[in-house]
């Protein structure tokens, strides 16, 4: 997957609002193709396990709660440099700081229930696309 493809989900925050064909859509008009994609929802084991890498910070058990607590819209992206342009269009973490365009401007409400996940390198799109999907699921 290195490269040219990325992983995504919108959290909990996103998905109870309804923000998930607005996400889609900028998503789309940025020049991302989805390659998988599925509403899901993490137990609090499999969000601990995908966020296993923030086990020592004082906010994982905060983000484990938030993130098993409705669905998310897991999916892989397609685009070349996927990782660093999803990164831009997605934003700053705190949509206080995000740019104007970005998708944590438009939708997200705070550094906690900030709409989005995008992968922060392609080891990790490759890791985290693997863990929500198989090969069969990719298109």
């Amino acid at each position: 997957m290195a490269g040219k493809y990325t992983f995504t989900m919108i959290k909990p925050d996103a998905v109870e609002k309804n923000n998930i064909g607005g996400i889609l859509e900028m998503m789309n008009a940025a020049g991302f193709r989805v390659v998988s994609m599925k509403l899901t929802q993490l137990s609090a084991a499999k969000a601990g396990e995908f966020y296993a890498v923030h086990s020592e910070r004082p906010f994982y058990g905060e983000l484990v709660e938030f993130m098993s607590s409705g669905p998310i819209v897991a999916a892989i992206l397609e685009k070349e440099n996927a990782v660093e342009d999803f990164r831009k269009l997605i934003g700053a973490t705190n949509p206080a700081n995000a740019e104007e365009g970005t998708i944590r401007k438009k939708y997200a409400e705070s550094m906690g229930k900030n709409a989005v996940h995008g992968s922060d390198s392609d080891e990790n799109a490759m890791i985290e696309g693997n863990f929500f999907f198989s090969g069969l699921e990719r298109f």
